[in-house]
């Protein structure tokens, strides 16, 4: 199936010009006011991992590969990379490191993700757009102190640092996007 380079998208399975498969890394569109729009992809190479960008005319065709995208829960990771389990005939797949690359943080047990299936073995991810997190570590709250544009860093309970207002202290739990690592709000549970 042919999209224009604008529409691809972070996990998308592309097939490249050398034939070869690629996961979408990241894919951001530049609109200089003079010129012609672009889209530069960042992307990996499924066969062996490596890293390429290319840069497409934003009414370019690029050849996205089918793929057969599932829903599966996160179970566990070991040694010998991540285990998920499919929502519908209860089968687990090992997903390797280099597949959930950075993401792997957000993974949470019981989190329902998507998966994108290539001739049976997994290639992408897609975390679902939010997920909430435990403030661990971070500066104390000052009394009179409003939520301007300031943010200070805080760690969260995986790991992450994130930059939260200055109302936000310890123990707070707040949404983050998985997408940029970004505050939302404070999480309503």
């Amino acid at each position: 199936m042919r999209i224009i380079a604008s529409n691809v998208r972070k996990g998308n399975i592309i097939e490249h010009e050398d034939g070869n498969l690629y996961v979408v890394l990241s894919a951001e569109s530049f609109f200089p006011g003079k010129g012609t729009p672009t889209t530069q992809i960042d992307m990996r190479r499924l066969s062996d991992g490596n890293k390429t960008s290319v840069r497409y005319k934003t009414t370019e065709q690029v050849e996205r590969a089918h793929v057969e995208d599932m829903n599966f829960s996160y179970l566990y990771a070991d040694g010998d990379g991540f285990t998920f389990m499919n929502d519908d005939n209860y089968e687990q797949v090992i997903v390797p490191q280099d597949v959930i690359g950075e993401q792997s943080a957000y993974l949470q047990e019981g989190m329902k993700c998507i998966l994108s299936i290539f001739n049976g073995v997994a290639v992408a991810i897609q975390l679902p757009a939010r997920v909430t997190l435990e403030v661990i570590e971070t500066e104390p709250v000052v009394k009179g102190q409003t939520a301007s544009s300031s943010y200070k860093p805080a760690k969260m309970d995986n790991g992450l640092r994130v930059m939260v207002p200055p109302h936000i202290g310890v123990g707070t739990r707040i949404v983050v996007l998985t997408e940029d690592n970004t505050y939302v709000e404070r999480a309503k549970d």
